[in-house]
């Protein structure tokens, strides 16, 4: 495998974790306003995710400081092209983020604003990724000398990505409530099932929508193969939730979210940006790769760092792997 191969399963695998485990998070912040009935219970949907949100938002930060490093061109042509939507969700991480840390210091009647923070910070997200992997995957107006050349707005009236961004936003969500139910008691768990099994469902159009348009247009045999695996394993999560098999299930949602990601990157390679101007203009991991020194040098930091950050992130779910209910929740000072 050369280099360049290399870092493009790489990237994927980077984008793939980042959205099996920023997937839950951004699910069970919108949990917060459909299945929260008091602060209680709300306090207890973030808490269970309160050990583990930061460790899980580094992971794209390096999916796209590897992107950087390896294919400076693709990340030159991915930010300028989709420079709005990847300013918002920046944005919106910072929000939730701050708001994370604030409900539970602030004033007391700044409270209700923090927690649409969380909400917003948590819905809006995966609606913008998926404006820009839908419209990143369908095609963009990339020129001959590798500069996106179309308009700003783009994003937002592509079919692929509006098909892609209630995708990412049901998938989550799912993904969110299946989670909340592994890691909840009582009445929290009932409600979270409830909406899993629906919720997973319409994941299962929606994402089936998206791939046969990615698969479509640029797919093979073997990305096919992965394409069914999303669906499948969102058939058998609601099963799973109907069952009471919260492990299972779960095992079963981030594998939709895993596969779901990962047949759109088989479909496309070797393409890491198709150009709707003229096929013979796309950006590939060859044309938009750094120098094979710089490759080289990159491969040897990643293999020793990369185990390490995981066995570390590994161990953190580990210690935080109990169930939490409201008899866990101090009472509010």
């Amino acid at each position: 495998m050369s280099l360049e191969n290399f870092w493009y399963l790489l990237i994927a695998v980077l984008w793939i974790g980042y959205f099996f485990l920023e997937g839950f998070d951004f699910g069970v912040g919108m949990l917060t306003r459909f299945l929260a009935r008091d602060d209680v219970n709300r306090r207890v949907l973030i808490n269970t995710i309160g050990p583990v949100w930061d460790g899980n938002e580094v992971w794209v930060i390096t999916a796209i400081g590897a992107t950087f490093a390896a294919f400076p061109n693709w990340y030159a042509t991915l930010l300028s092209g989709f420079y709005v939507p990847m300013l918002l969700i920046l944005l919106l991480l910072i929000v939730r983020n701050v708001a994370f840390e604030y409900r539970g210091k602030d004033d007391p009647r700044f409270k209700p604003v923090w927690d649409w923070c969380i909400f917003l910070g948590s819905l809006l997200p995966p609606v913008l990724w998926g404006l820009v992997f839908g419209c990143m995957f369908s095609g963009t107006d990339i020129g001959e000398d590798m500069n996106f050349h179309g308009r700003m707005a783009d994003f937002l009236t592509t079919f692929d990505g509006i098909v892609a961004a209630l995708a990412f936003v049901v998938l989550f969500l799912a993904h969110g409530a299946v989670y909340t139910g592994l890691k909840t008691v009582g009445p929290i768990r009932d409600g979270a099932r409830r909406i899993a099994v629906p919720a997973a469902l319409v994941s299962v159009l929606l994402v089936g929508l998206l791939l046969i348009r990615v698969n479509n247009q640029w797919g093979g045999t073997f990305s096919w193969i992965v394409a069914a695996v999303p669906v499948v394993a969102l058939v058998g999560c609601a099963a799973m939730v109907r069952a009471r098999r919260d492990g299972w299930a779960f095992v079963l949602s981030g594998a939709a979210v895993a596969t779901m990601i990962a047949s759109m990157f088989i479909a496309l390679f070797p393409i890491v940006m198709p150009s709707s101007l003229n096929p013979g203009w796309s950006l590939t991991v060859r044309s938009a790769s750094s120098s094979h020194y710089t490759l080289t040098v990159m491969t040897v930091v990643a293999c020793v760092f990369t185990p390490l950050v995981l066995l570390y992130q590994g161990w953190t779910y580990w210690v935080f792997r109990k169930r939490i209910g409201t008899r866990n929740i101090p009472a509010a000072h």
